[in-house]
């Protein structure tokens, strides 16, 4: 039993569409936030929202890529990574004329807090920012230029051809076999008061850097990837969504802090 749903997880790995985290992850980062939110937040979340709540509301951007509207075919992809070559900083390579990650934050920041802006509207803004906090924290959504981000770098894993993004988008996760709640509950447990305070950095070019700086020591010399990538990496990727929940609290706590 145990070496089919090891098949089939794997065969769902190498067929998946690489986008960032996985379903998994991005609700992780959206539940750990609801833990540091601010009270003005929570409300102004929820005025917005409503039910839906960060969790679920993190895949969203992801799920909307199929869409046909022309926003999403001509436009949003670019919304989900930077690119940052090797030996650069994010200001000296720019952002590239259709927009990235960090330029996407801030038009979304803007339609946050613009008090003439439908509910409609913040809540495209609000469930983006939610995702690409999230992305700008999986260190292959940093790329180098080269390779897509990883997607270009083939591996297998466990056996399973693949690529490198997919496997620090959902591999490593789901081979956790937990539930994006339960997961949670582990991380939230782990997070010291001092490392959340540490933590709050609303910068989201300090992220990318931070994911650049990761992403240059996780490309495997030997692509047969098995226990051994995932025994010296999955620390890494515990504690960059870890991060990434506190960072979009931190964030949504200024940007939502006049807001009732």
């Amino acid at each position: 039993m145990i070496r089919i749903v090891l098949f089939v997880l794997m065969a769902q790995l190498a067929v998946a569409p690489a986008y960032a985290w996985g379903k998994i992850g991005h609700r992780v980062t959206g539940a750990i936030a609801v833990h540091y939110l601010s009270d003005n937040a929570k409300a102004a979340i929820e005025s917005i929202l409503g039910p839906e709540g960060l969790a679920e509301g993190s895949t969203w951007a992801d799920f909307m890529r199929a869409s046909p509207e022309d926003f999403w075919q001509m436009e949003s992809s670019a919304y989900h990574y930077v690119t940052i070559p090797a030996g650069m900083t994010y200001a000296q390579a720019g952002a590239p004329p259709q927009g990235d990650a960090i330029t996407a934050i801030t038009k979304f920041t803007r339609t946050l807090k613009d008090p003439d802006a439908s509910r409609e509207d913040k809540a495209l803004a609000l469930r983006f920012i939610v995702h690409i906090i999230g992305d700008l924290h999986q260190p292959l959504h940093a790329g180098n230029g080269t390779d897509r981000g990883g997607n270009d770098f083939e591996v297998t894993y466990f056996g399973r051809e693949t690529n490198l993004h997919a496997v620090w988008d959902s591999g490593m996760i789901d081979g956790e076999q937990l539930s994006y709640s339960e997961m949670t509950e582990w991380l939230v447990q782990k997070i010291t008061p001092e490392e959340a305070a540490d933590w709050m950095d609303i910068n989201p070019v300090v992220w990318a850097a931070e994911s650049a700086a990761i992403r240059d020591t996780i490309y495997p010399a030997d692509p047969e990837l098995r226990y051994g990538y995932v025994f010296n990496h999955i620390d890494t990727v515990k504690l960059r969504l870890s991060q990434a929940g506190v960072r979009i609290a931190a964030y949504l706590n200024v940007v939502l802090a006049q807001s009732s």
